[in-house]
């Protein structure tokens, strides 16, 4: 049986996951008491309840309210096997998402949204620290969500695989939170400063031709690729499932998107499942 916990921020897009899950097939439950959690996982297990999948939704005020706490919840947890997924995002879109909706945050009713925020990562940090697997909702769409979703838990998903996933982005805005490995690319040709190539993007043709003009980008994609080839799996053999892998320039909208996608065509080749993603390839 392949027993996933979903938790993480508030807002973070813990429901619409476990709809998502539930659409793969698995036996979703949301928020119970800490005091059932044990007890739902044996009865899970049972052979005659015919359970293959089954997705625990938690969220901090089951984790906040009366004897309820994180640490306990880990000493619950090592009891039994499971997979855990942490959904994070950055304040700021945690905040427009609340403005959006109208909601309270439950650490903070009646008050600001940003000391609840700051309340929640503080507390749910133990938990994100053990999280099997993390994933940033700040720049994701729904479908994207779901395509991340799908490689690390369809049927299809190898247990004793990692998951690799690429992430262009851009200095300015912040260095991802999850990034596991970081590349910096802003020594490359940079097509922000030719007018016909600036409003363009890494995912053209002619930005591409632009940035790996000469010969440092294909040294860069030699050294790196030979370097994550020996590095993953060292990380699996630790027990790492999933690795973030980020590419950075200025902007995140040419260099890093250029260079993220050529490692996204070249571990499509690999024995590794791989998604690419460009966090802030549409601002401006």
């Amino acid at each position: 049986m392949r027993f996933v916990i979903v938790t993480g921020m508030s807002g973070s897009g813990k429901t619409q996951a476990l709809k998502m899950l539930e659409d793969m097939g698995y036996f979703c439950v949301d928020n119970l008491p800490l005091e059932l959690i044990g007890k739902f996982a044996e009865l899970a297990a049972n052979p005659a309840q015919e359970y293959s999948k089954v997705a625990l939704g938690l969220d901090v005020r089951t984790l906040y309210k009366g004897s309820g706490s994180v640490a306990r919840f880990l000493t619950i947890m090592d009891e039994f096997a499971h997979e855990t997924l942490f959904l994070d995002c950055d304040d700021v879109n945690l905040i427009r998402r609340y403005k959006m909706t109208r909601r309270m945050h439950p650490l903070s009713p009646g008050g600001r949204i940003s000391d609840g925020i700051a309340a929640e990562r503080k507390y749910l940090k133990p938990l994100r620290d053990r999280a099997d697997y993390v994933i940033d909702t700040s720049s994701l769409l729904l479908r994207h969500l779901a395509g991340e979703l799908s490689r690390l838990f369809s049927e299809d998903a190898q247990g004793g695989t990692i998951f690799l996933s690429i992430l262009s982005f851009g200095y300015k805005y912040g260095i991802p939170s999850d990034a596991d490995l970081v590349f910096d690319v802003r020594f490359l040709p940079n097509p922000f400063y030719v007018d016909e190539l600036k409003h363009k993007t890494g995912n053209d043709p002619e930005v591409q031709k632009y940035v790996c003009q000469g010969q440092d980008a294909d040294q860069f994609m030699e050294k790196v690729t030979d370097l994550l080839m020996y590095l993953i799996p060292k990380y699996r053999s630790e027990g790492k499932r999933q690795l973030m892998i980020c590419v950075g320039c200025t902007g995140g909208k040419h260099r890093s998107v250029t260079l993220a996608n050529r490692l996204g065509d070249y571990f499509s080749k690999s024995q590794w499942p791989v998604s690419v993603l460009h966090r802030d390839i549409e601002r401006q």
